[in-house]
């Protein structure tokens, strides 16, 4: 069962990403708002949404999903619930900027056991499975062992309602950028843990995520030897993934 789920999850993160591709710089796009201006969503998302829904369906009748576009679908009290992304980075998808990604998550009975992180213009596909390490493109990665945060590459990203809410992370960034070696906002929050899993990053942090944001993405992290860490508990998912020499030292500056 597991083998035939991590093939299907890597095959149909791959549809939606070619999906994806169709409308990438294309003048056809539509881009409309959920939340607020800040808050994109396209037709892409919708269209990989319901591609990845009706393949799970197909396949696997007795699962239930959670999806970013449409919520809850199938019975709550499934053994297997998938929890996907189908366009993590929308604002840079819908701006031409490369860095987007579909994000996939298989749980059993509450535990993430497998997770899928494809970004098509990259050409990049992690995966992980519990207790089975991450690999980027079928060949394993490991997180970098970065001895001290200034020496330390990071990312960072801001909530939705950042433009109305005094809590959007910018007291964190006033305090860690003059530490690091370098700060980055990359745009999605599934690339920046493979990331920090594949050792192109040292450590990202954002507040009030979701859990389709986070869910693949945490594992392929884990699974390479990353700390992955809660530091808020009253913006929805805040999360911290770090290699683990800089996360003690990470962790006390964020609030």
């Amino acid at each position: 069962m597991m083998d035939d789920i991590l093939i299907s999850a890597i095959s149909w993160a791959r549809q939606a990403g070619a999906v994806q591709m169709r409308y990438f710089r294309s003048p056809e796009l539509v881009i409309n708002t959920k939340f607020n201006v800040n808050d994109v969503v396209t037709q892409a998302d919708k269209e990989s949404e319901a591609l990845l829904i009706r393949q799970i369906n197909d396949t696997f009748p007795d699962h239930a999903i959670l999806s970013e576009e449409s919520g809850d679908h199938g019975k709550n009290a499934a053994e297997y619930r998938w929890i996907i992304d189908p366009l993590d980075g929308t604002a840079n998808f819908s701006s031409g900027l490369p860095m987007f990604c579909v994000s996939i998550a298989v749980e059993r009975n509450g535990e993430i056991i497998i997770g899928v992180v494809h970004a098509p213009y990259l050409g990049e596909t992690f995966h992980a499975v519990k207790g089975m390490g991450a690999y980027l493109n079928g060949n394993p990665i490991h997180c970098r062992a970065t001895a001290s945060l200034d020496k330390a590459v990071v990312s960072t990203g801001f909530p939705v309602d950042r433009n109305v809410n005094p809590d959007n992370n910018l007291d964190n960034v006033a305090r860690v950028l003059p530490l690091v070696r370098g700060l980055r906002r990359l745009g999605s929050a599934a690339l920046d843990m493979s990331y920090v899993a594949a050792g192109y990053l040292d450590a990202y942090w954002e507040m009030d995520l979701h859990q389709w944001d986070v869910a693949a993405g945490e594992l392929i992290a884990t699974e390479a030897g990353a700390v992955c860490r809660s530091f808020r508990d009253n913006r929805n998912y805040s999360v911290m993934v770090a290699t683990p020499q800089i996360e003690k030292e990470l962790f006390k500056h964020l609030v």
